[in-house]
């Protein structure tokens, strides 16, 4: 595994389509192994092929709850919600939508509040070329619909309803800490 660059807003690439994944190969496991350490690293919860300079419609998605927030007086088994999506399409998506701040590794410093539909259903295949669904609500389908997104060239500054800076977005936080 290795830590790739990112690629950031400014770079052509990120207004591309990504290609279809024919084969999964030894090199495309490998890029998902260096898109989850990326990812990781950077501190995101997920991440497109694109973002790291493929034109490959590849995304990896963690949105486990982080370890402090575990009760550790509980027994149960701490929730893992983590994917690998290979050819990922859109099957359906729900009329409610809602707006939510996002962020993006692409895009440093800033956040923006996007709406999207609430609830999304996806299928992809998985690491093994098994084919799969999702259907998702919160911040999964959050996280699916913006890493789609970046497979069609679409970065949440094109749709978000207004941009900030990432001080901008701290200071307001900090005078109305709902």
């Amino acid at each position: 595994m290795a830590l790739r660059k990112i690629t950031y807003y400014d770079d052509p690439l990120l207004r591309r389509r990504s290609r279809e994944v024919k084969e999964i190969t030894d090199r495309v496991r490998e890029l998902i192994d260096d898109m989850w350490e990326t990812m990781y690293a950077s501190d995101g919860v997920g991440l497109a092929a694109p973002q790291v300079g493929v034109l490959r419609r590849i995304v990896v998605i963690d949105v486990s709850p982080p370890p402090e927030d575990e009760d550790p007086d509980s027994e149960a088994e701490p929730e893992i919600i983590k994917y690998v999506l290979i050819n990922p399409e859109i099957v359906e998506v729900s009329e409610e939508k809602g707006s939510s701040k996002e962020g993006c590794l692409s895009v440093p410093g800033k956040y923006g509040f996007v709406e999207r539909p609430t609830r999304v259903v996806v299928r992809a295949l998985d690491i093994e070329g098994e084919s799969f669904e999702i259907e998702a609500e919160g911040m999964l389908a959050r996280a699916l619909l913006h890493e789609l997104d970046h497979l069609n060239g679409v970065l949440f500054t094109d749709i978000a309803e207004s941009i900030e800076s990432a001080e901008a977005s701290e200071a307001a936080q900090e005078e109305d800490p709902r």
